[in-house]
């Protein structure tokens, strides 16, 4: 592991299924519609009866589970990117058909790598997509490293990707020739809470409580996130690792309330958020909590819906917004566009993964255009120094922190009540911009208690 100098240093660069619960059925009556219906698993029309001329993606990301809010929107998004390839796609002055392939990982890793495995082997797909936490990303992307398969991931700290997987800087050679990942990082966590919890506009002790558990991510931002913390002039409160599932949180509790922590957060998987924050409110933290910054959960409607009156005033993190300034090259959609979409179409909210899962397609869309598809050594070559404007901004895997990763920014956000008339109970308002000032502010970050 490197130094934490090292480390600021490298991060310094850097469930349902279906839109309305779509059946598989109902999808493939939708996508058929039409004389170029785009081709969807086992079904390759007549002109393109040859597999040289079909471009095969597989795409992993959990839709049920834990986990499961992650992929609430990827039907829709899906939906979209296949009829934006409907007609489709042209590289090296031919013309492929696309079929996207996309499975359910249950938010369980073993399921993650057998379906990963079962893509590569038997659906023969030529590149690999993935999303949403390690538990999702890590496996499916040492299937493809075994393997030998191009693989894109997003939506996890870099470096839960890296030194999950045994990374280390100057390796040679690089162990993961095959995979490549875009995503935010410490450096992006950390300038994002700084700059919030500084700007904030009512005082605190600057006292910081974290709820890191025993897991890739929780570890990766124990070891290299707390020092810039506290580089920044904030005392840092850890009570230790915890694991996965715990349901008892009073013990780590009493040590918070008694470390009179005023800022708190940390990285808990959804159900155990949602059980400690529970707790926190019938012991009586919760209302001595001047800031409450969470992430990996809070950043769905659904997720702070479940809380009720405790998710007002919560703050997060986000990686897509509607208002993000960017446009998808792959479906010429604006962020705007994109969410008004989605919540007419399922009659949901929007929520942020919209915008994870776009960009993680944008990435294929215009990789497949620029080499032979068919090519994986040549997809890997490209990859190494390719750059392109994603629904989340900018993607150069040339520029990273390490070699095959670029970094994505992180915006300061806080849930808020919605206002009356509103069909929906709460709304997800920027309140800082330090890591990408083209996005507009939209509001005050207000005390949670």
């Amino acid at each position: 592991m490197p130094s934490n100098k090292q480390t600021a240093n490298l991060g310094a660069k850097q469930r349902s299924r279906g839109a309305r619960d779509l059946s598989r059925r109902d999808f493939v009556k939708r996508a058929a519609v039409g004389a170029g219906g785009l081709a969807l698993a086992g079904k390759v029309s007549p002109a393109f009866a040859d597999a040289s001329d079909v471009i095969r993606i597989g795409f992993i990301s959990p839709r049920t589970g834990p986990l499961g809010g992650f992929g609430e929107c990827d039907p829709y998004v899906l939906e979209v990117a296949r009829k934006a390839m409907a007609n489709g796609l042209t590289s090296g002055g031919k013309k492929y058909k696309v079929e996207i392939i996309d499975r359910d990982s249950q938010s369980d890793p073993a399921r993650a790598s057998q379906l990963a495995k079962s893509l590569i082997n038997s659906e023969n797909i030529d590149l690999m997509l993935t999303t949403s936490t390690p538990e999702v990303v890590n496996p499916v992307a040492d299937a493809c490293d075994a393997a030998g398969m191009p693989c894109v991931s997003t939506i996890l700290p870099w470096e839960s990707w890296y030194f999950g997987r045994g990374g280390k800087p100057g390796q040679n050679p690089y162990p993961f020739k095959w995979s490549f990942h875009f995503s935010f990082g410490v450096a992006q966590f950390a300038q994002a809470y700084i700059s919030e919890w500084s700007k904030a506009p009512f005082p605190t002790n600057k006292k910081v409580g974290v709820m890191f558990p025993n897991d890739a991510d929780g570890n990766a931002l124990r070891e290299h996130m707390i020092p810039l913390f506290e580089k920044a002039g904030f005392t840092v409160f850890d009570p230790g690792g915890y694991e996965d599932g715990t349901t008892d949180y009073s013990a780590q509790i009493a040590k918070y309330k008694a470390a009179n922590v005023q800022i708190f957060t940390g990285v808990p998987i959804p159900p155990d958020f949602a059980t400690f924050w529970r707790q926190s409110a019938q012991l009586g933290f919760a209302r001595t909590i001047k800031i409450q910054s969470i992430a990996k959960t809070g950043l769905f409607p659904t997720q702070m819906e479940a809380l009720g009156s405790l998710a007002y005033n919560i703050a997060s993190l986000c990686y897509w917004h509607p208002t993000f300034p960017y446009k998808s090259p792959l479906t010429g959609l604006t962020s705007q566009q994109l969410a008004d979409g989605y919540e007419k179409s399922s009659g949901r909210q929007w929520n942020q993964q919209l915008g994870g899962t776009q960009s993680l397609l944008d990435v294929a869309g215009e990789l497949l255009k620029t080499t032979d598809p068919k090519n994986k050594e040549g997809l890997i070559d490209k990859l190494n120094t390719f750059k392109v404007t994603t629904a989340v901004g900018v993607i150069d895997f040339g520029n990273g922190p390490v070699p095959h990763v670029s970094t994505t920014p992180l915006i300061g956000a806080q849930w808020i009540k919605a206002k009356p008339g509103s069909k929906y109970k709460l709304d997800l308002v920027i309140v800082d911009n330090a890591d990408d000032p083209n996005v507009p502010i939209g509001a005050k970050l207000q005390p949670y208690s």
